[in-house]
């Protein structure tokens, strides 16, 4: 999930029936595990992108949902499915979908978008005889024909090769034989998506970049805030749950800053989680959590807290990250007065260890309350970043100290000796004093108050680590 690092990269898009291998290609092209595969087909939804480097040349890779240009006919017309999406606005709101050829449409829109906007087209086939669909495709991405390079996957050892050659028969000046599982002839494949890409407008990408991460049960609205965040239609909307399976990213700037967006998976329950696919999602979207500065739990309105969403809060701020608790939805909430104090004492009161975390009311419906999400996201990433000079945070801590005194007693007796801060974003003190075993977790926890509430940390978590000359100990947050 790491930020682009250059502006004006090309875009290499990989099209294809489902279950070809286009995810397979896509992870061996990254040389890393990004997009999730599995056997069962339409596992990729959404486009699904990052940067790749062949050569030292970098350039975005996208993973697209497979076509189905046979799913939708009308009149005998064999390419009624793809008339049918062109003539269909994209997502930008939450739809009925709850079929599965309405979501199908909606995959297919948006890989349509990303054939639209990519430099290059790497087409791939399953080595075997061509489907009737496989030369709708070719009839399909004729007007692509000068971007498009043909490989066919799942050709290891000269597997089913004799058939794979009868594409030059369909005009194509050259067919490449490869297998992305055992990484047959990537090397060519790597070569001719080289050669035919223009790196001459590439621009090193300068500033901070603040890094996002929606988080949250499943149809809470992340992918519609996405959406309404990156101004595009990058994310697949629909009531149905379990749309979005891997994440995907986006980027917008804000008032001057840059900013990356991380669309995950819902989050549900382990004992709801009954699909290998699902339980991949989960883990890419918790994984998630560890390539964000800041996480937007999303939390439905009208649904309320969930013992799920206090497991979401544990994860983000036992890594350091900042957190929002986003009330989505409250457009359809009642105009009553108070509602949102009774809310906020609601979350308060279930989330007791996280006083610090900043709620805030929107909608990403219609857009209320995204600038104060926003200029909250950049006060705490201000404060993730903060660093406290040496010697004001000791004289701070002598001041606190003889104000709050450690415990006087036999087994209780310690003495503070001085701090230091370790790190930000997470942000870490280090606290040495003389016993350890002396210091009680609720001194800790002051302690940590103390240095959130008066050293300019008033919205982020912390963490506070005791050491003494002899052995380290690390402070429960």
């Amino acid at each position: 999930m790491e930020p682009v690092s250059f502006d004006n990269l090309p875009v290499v898009a990989l099209v294809g029936r489902p279950n070809v291998g286009k995810s397979t290609l896509f992870n061996r092209l990254l040389h890393r595990r990004r997009a999730i595969t599995d056997p069962m087909p339409g596992v990729t939804r959404d486009p699904i992108q990052a940067e790749a480097v062949i050569a030292g040349k970098p350039f975005i890779l996208v993973d697209t949902g497979g076509f189905k240009l046979d799913r939708e006919r009308h009149d005998g017309d064999a390419r009624g499915g793809v008339k049918a999406a062109r003539g269909r606005k994209s997502a930008g709101r939450e739809t009925d979908a709850g079929s599965r050829d309405a979501l199908d449409d909606l995959v297919l829109e948006k890989t349509l978008a990303t054939l639209r906007s990519a430099d290059l087209v790497v087409l791939l086939f399953e080595a075997g005889e061509l489907t009737n669909e496989d030369e709708e495709f070719i009839s399909f991405l004729r007007p692509w024909q000068n971007r498009l390079i043909v490989a066919v996957n799942k050709t290891e050892g000269g597997r089913r090769e004799s058939d794979a050659w009868n594409l030059l028969a369909y005009g194509f000046p050259e067919v490449l034989m490869i297998s992305a599982a055992h990484g047959d002839n990537i090397a060519l494949l790597e070569d001719a998506i080289v050669s035919r890409l223009d790196f001459s407008r590439i621009r090193p990408r300068g500033g901070t970049v603040i890094k996002i991460a929606l988080l949250g049960k499943p149809n809470t609205g992340k992918s519609t805030l996405a959406n309404r965040l990156t101004g595009t239609d990058g994310s697949i909307v629909s009531d149905t749950p379990g749309t979005t399976r891997d994440v995907v990213e986006g980027a917008f700037r804000y008032r001057d800053t840059e900013f990356r967006v991380l669309d995950t998976a819902g989050i549900r329950r382990k004992s709801k989680v009954t699909e290998n696919v699902e339980y991949y999602s989960v883990n890419r979207a918790i994984k998630s959590i560890d390539g964000a500065d800041i996480v937007f739990l999303l939390i439905d309105a009208a649904e309320g807290l969930s013992e799920q969403d206090k497991k979401i809060a544990a994860l983000v701020t036992e890594r350091g990250r900042g957190i929002i608790f986003a009330l989505n939805k409250w457009d359809v909430m009642p105009a009553v007065k108070n509602t949102f104090a009774a809310v906020s004492d609601r979350i308060r009161f279930l989330f007791g260890q996280l006083e610090f975390a900043p709620i805030v009311a929107i909608s990403a419906q219609d857009g209320t309350g995204i600038e104060e999400l926003l200029n909250t996201a950049k006060r705490i990433y201000a404060q993730l970043n903060r660093r406290v000079d040496t010697a004001a945070l000791n004289q701070a801590l002598q001041n606190w100290v003889e104000e709050h005194p450690p415990p006087v007693g036999p087994g209780t007796r310690f003495k503070v000796r001085y701090a230091i801060q370790s790190s930000v974003n997470p942000v870490t003190f280090v606290v040495f004093v003389s016993r350890l075993k002396a210091v009680t977790e609720s001194w800790i926890a002051w302690l940590r108050n103390r240095m959130r509430r008066e050293l300019g940390f008033s919205l982020i978590p912390l963490d506070v680590e005791l050491r003494s000359t002899r052995k380290t100990s690390r402070g429960k947050p």
